[in-house]
């Protein structure tokens, strides 16, 4: 995994580097020093999703820029819980999963922005190319299981998934005043890989039996798209998964110019 993203940071480095060296003397560096290289910028749109998302971005010339960004959401209920209970209806076994389950993630999101128009220097539209890294950790999955007797138990189960993708955002940004900005995230779709591991531990030793039932209740819940491997022994319960990863990217951003 580590891997993964040094060698992600490394070619869009690299890349800005080269790009910064083709800054010659003349015009574009004349109007650099006209203008705030640097932009430290907050997410106002993630906040309503329980979400803290904040991005750096270094001008490097009038056509070039690269920025990090980092979003993190503290472990708790999902966000717009309410909004989903209602999507989901008279499910009551659905419904307790989502009273009892929390979650949390963070994200590191560096890209490499090409403005399009003849501003420049941080202004207009913009094309990015982005490598994203997320994490989400996730608890109080909640699954029931019988014994011979007809007697019914739950194994509480808690892990983290790992995503992997790349994606492109279509954006437009603008200064307001001399020390303000405003970006508009318009689109960013993104597509990788994810693999997860989630493991439940049994407050007492599990019956044959109640192995073979809890394995079926775990085989049983269903993730599209996505490999899915049970273990089951006395201890509790294991669960990987292996599938695709992605989402879109959106938002609007206020920043401070420096």
């Amino acid at each position: 995994m580590k891997s993964k993203i040094l060698f992600a940071l490394s070619i869009l480095l690299l890349s800005t580097s080269a790009f910064a060296q083709y800054d010659k003397p003349g015009k574009d560096n004349d109007e650099s020093e006209k203008h705030s290289m640097n932009l430290f910028k907050v997410n106002l749109t993630s906040i309503i999703l329980k979400n803290y998302s904040f991005q750096y971005e270094r001008i490097l010339n009038r056509k070039f820029s690269f920025a990090l960004g980092f979003r993190t959401m503290p472990n708790g209920k999902l966000p717009l819980q309410s909004t989903i209970e209602k999507i989901v209806g008279d499910d009551e076994e659905a419904k307790e999963q989502l009273a009892n389950f929390n979650l949390g993630n963070t994200a590191i999101t560096p890209e490499f922005r090409f403005y399009v128009g003849k501003k420049g220097f941080g202004r207009g539209f913009y094309l990015a190319p982005f490598y994203r890294n997320a994490t989400y950790k996730g608890s109080g999955l909640k699954f029931t299981y019988e014994n011979t007797a007809m007697v019914k138990n739950t194994i509480s189960m808690a892990g983290e998934l790992k995503g992997n993708s790349f994606g492109l955002m279509l954006g437009a940004q603008w200064h307001l005043g001399k020390h303000i900005s405003l970006d508009w995230w318009i689109l960013g779709p993104h597509y990788g890989n994810g693999k997860g591991d989630f493991t439940g531990k049994s407050s007492q030793p599990l019956t044959a039996d109640e192995q073979n039932d809890l394995r079926m209740e775990l085989e049983d819940f269903e993730i599209p798209l996505t490999t899915k491997t049970v273990t089951v022994n006395a201890n509790g319960a294991n669960v990987k998964l292996d599938g695709p990863f992605g989402g879109v990217r959106s938002g609007i951003l206020i920043g401070i110019r420096f």
